[in-house]
């Protein structure tokens, strides 16, 4: 496509783009987190479901609400999971193209222009970001988390049939049609591979984009650790063969 052709296609996303923002206790980088999403001109709605936070996430929300009616604010009693948090945001959205972002940072707006454009170009369905096809800048931590995204990936893709180089990837693009298509069973962080066992078993056109990653030690608020791993692949198998009959 000319590039020109391209910045239309972005005008016109800029209708249409719902960011769904699942957040627990994020009240440190929220705020400028939101701020680079808006920034995006394709960006028409972001919504930020609040996890049950026990800190200022969802004030800092409220906050910018009052001058941004792009944002709006969901809020769980209790925290719930990201999974739970993306039903929740999912069944809001009003976008044709709906986004998954984390409010933590480690994953920049900036990559949005390329992630949209196989969507917006009609080749797509789906889009995931991937850490590991090059692009931006990444920050260099943990080797084991590697190892063990290499193997959660390996595995999926075995269930799944595709050939994703990253299933627990946080960035992921959906047409909302494919979104309205999907029943998500999982309440935490096995939400990523259940993701990717339901778009597999809809038979949709799945491509992958590499992206930045600005990733966060423990001390600086990460939070998934090796029992999500162990869970990882039990939902691996679970969502491998029940997505296959439509179920949970």
């Amino acid at each position: 496509m000319h590039p020109s052709g391209a910045n239309h296609d972005l005008k016109h996303a800029a209708r249409s783009v719902s960011v769904i923002m699942p957040a627990f206790n994020e009240a440190f980088c929220i705020g400028a987190c939101l701020e680079r999403v808006l920034r995006q001109p394709a960006v028409t709605e972001v919504i930020v479901v609040d996890d049950g936070s026990s800190d200022a996430t969802a004030a800092e929300v409220e906050r910018r609400m009052a001058s941004e009616p792009r944002l709006r604010l969901q809020r769980h009693p209790r925290n719930l999971g990201k999974g739970a948090a993306l039903r929740t945001g999912f069944a809001c959205a009003t976008g044709d193209i709906v986004v998954v972002q984390d409010a933590d940072l480690e994953y920049d707006p900036e990559d949005y222009e390329a992630l949209l454009r196989p969507l917006l170009q009609g080749r797509a369905d789906v889009v995931f970001g991937s850490r590991f096809l090059g692009g931006g800048a990444h920050r260099v931590l943990y080797f084991w988390h590697a190892v063990g995204n290499a193997l959660i990936t390996f595995f999926s893709n075995c269930f799944t049939g595709l050939n994703l180089s990253d299933v627990e990837v946080g960035p992921k693009l959906f047409r909302r049609e494919v979104v309205a298509g999907m029943t998500i069973c999982e309440q935490r962080f096995g939400v990523e591979p259940e993701l990717a066992a339901r778009v597999a078993a809809l038979r949709v056109r799945v491509y992958e984009v590499p992206i930045s990653y600005h990733g966060r030690t423990y001390a600086e608020g990460k939070k998934v650790g090796w029992r999500d791993g162990v869970r990882a692949l039990w939902c691996i198998v679970k969502y491998g063969i029940s997505t296959r009959w439509g179920g949970c």
